[in-house]
């Protein structure tokens, strides 16, 4: 009997990414065979995304192109985008299935027991199906509350390319900030079993991955009781783990290469893990620490928790902290209510911050959130022409961060080849490249910043 062909898409942020890759592997291991799409697949699973309304037509872009090169092929959709829109979604063309977020890892049971459907009579890869005399709506809805419990996920997260993997540890948001749709998609806060996450790196390791990417919504917030005692470490008083727990068991694991943490709120960072992260060299000199504006009249219309000066405090105290730290952040331009001297200030804050780099997202409405209904409105084009300023900015702070690395010994880990260059990164996240004969996929190599050309 042919197996099955089944293709994965996703959209979105790196959480995505880490779930698509233990999707793909529990699906091998249930007899599907896992390819590229082109053309002649049997099912798509597209992983969605719903952070903007251009991610929702994303979506139905990328399936009017699957229908075009093969209009037969089944359609499922899975994750935020399923979780908000799901009514909207069954109606697209070709979709069969459309699972949120609280039961998506469980997808490979569900395909598997799916009931007939109307465009599932020729059946998958030669495998009949009898249709149902009467489809039930319902049987290709799986939408459910998210539960506010841990979680545990049954497939290694190990992709093709080895050298940097992401690894959940954690999901869900209680912030609620005000454009953020979010909490809606993907439910409370909630964490990864602990012993879960220590197998989860393991399978990492063993496989070859040299850099682990901790990711989650809100990784900060990761908590959870352990089931066992702890394998390394010895807990005192507290038994429950936080994130500085996991990241002094993880580096504990024998062959562990170095760990990143990805995006982290400032309300989640303490003290403690600048101290962690300076005396630990297998935990990468970064954090990503979301901004989104440097007005505090702007901070508190969008929900945020925090004021610019508590934030330019910590940022300042982790430079002082971890030598060579690379700190970037995100900022929401043209937010209902930003004016000029609002802007200007989160100009002057980023301008004279000592952040290495920062990704800039024009504001646009999205429906479900609070700052749909906002006013005024910024214009799209005074939009446009501030997040044009800050993007130059960015620019100009990367290579002013790059510059003070100079000189100083710095371990790339390589991972591909072109054009006789290797690639790779820092720990503190500068790309390099590296002209060489020899093999250096996976490699992490020790060398001073003025042996390689930065890009």
């Amino acid at each position: 009997m042919n197996k099955i062909k089944i293709s994965f898409f996703t959209q979105g942020c790196r959480l995505n990414q880490s779930e698509t890759a233990s999707l793909k592997n529990g699906f091998e291991e249930a007899g599907f065979k896992v390819v590229d799409f082109d053309g002649d697949t049997n099912l798509v699973v597209i992983n969605t995304c719903t952070v903007t309304e251009k991610s929702d037509r994303d979506t139905r872009l990328l399936i009017n192109k699957f229908i075009k090169k093969n209009p037969k092929v089944k359609i499922v959709l899975i994750g935020c985008q399923a979780q908000v829109w799901k009514e909207k979604l069954l109606a697209l063309p070709n979709v069969v299935l459309v699972v949120g977020n609280e039961e998506k890892m469980d997808l490979v049971g569900k395909i598997k027991n799916i009931r007939p459907h109307p465009l599932l009579r020729q059946g998958f890869g030669g495998q009949a199906l009898t249709p149902s005399p009467q489809v039930e709506r319902g049987d290709f809805i799986h939408v459910t509350e998210i539960k506010k419990r841990s979680f545990t996920i049954p497939y290694a997260s190990v992709e093709k390319t080895r050298t940097r993997a992401n690894l959940k540890i954690q999901d869900g948001c209680d912030n609620y900030c005000a454009y953020c749709i979010v909490p809606y998609a993907r439910g409370p806060v909630r964490s990864r079993e602990f012993e879960d996450v220590l197998r989860g790196a393991l399978e990492l390791v063993v496989s070859g991955v040299k850099e682990i990417v901790l990711t989650g919504v809100n990784i900060g917030n990761y908590g959870t009781h352990p089931l066992n005692p702890p394998l390394f470490i010895q807990k005192e008083g507290d038994l429950n783990y936080k994130l500085e727990d996991v990241l002094r068991e993880l580096s504990a694991i024998e062959g562990m290469g170095r760990i990143r943490i990805s995006s982290i709120e400032l309300t989640t960072l303490s003290e403690k893990l600048l101290d962690l992260i300076a005396g630990n060299e297998k935990l990468c000199r970064y954090l990503h620490i979301p901004l989104q504006s440097g007005n505090d009249s702007v901070l508190k219309r969008m929900g945020r928790k925090y004021s610019v000066q508590e934030y330019a405090d910590f940022v300042r105290l982790a430079v002082e902290k971890v030598d060579g730290i690379c700190i970037g952040t995100d900022v929401i331009v043209g937010f209902p209510g930003e004016t000029d001297a609002a802007f200007q200030e989160t100009y002057e804050f980023l301008e004279n911050s000592p952040l290495a780099y920062f990704h800039v997202f024009s504001y646009s409405d999205r429906a479900g959130t609070k700052s749909f209904e906002m006013q005024p409105k910024v214009a799209n084009n005074v939009i446009q022409k501030r997040s044009k300023f800050l993007r130059d900015l960015s620019e100009k702070k990367r290579q002013e961060f790059r510059v003070r690395q100079v000189n100083k010994t710095v371990t790339v880990l390589f991972e591909q080849e072109k054009n006789g260059f290797w690639t790779g990164l820092t720990d503190n996240y500068i790309r390099m490249q590296l002209k060489s004969e020899q093999n250096l996929e996976n490699k992490m190599v020790a060398m001073k910043l003025e042996d390689v050309c930065c890009i």
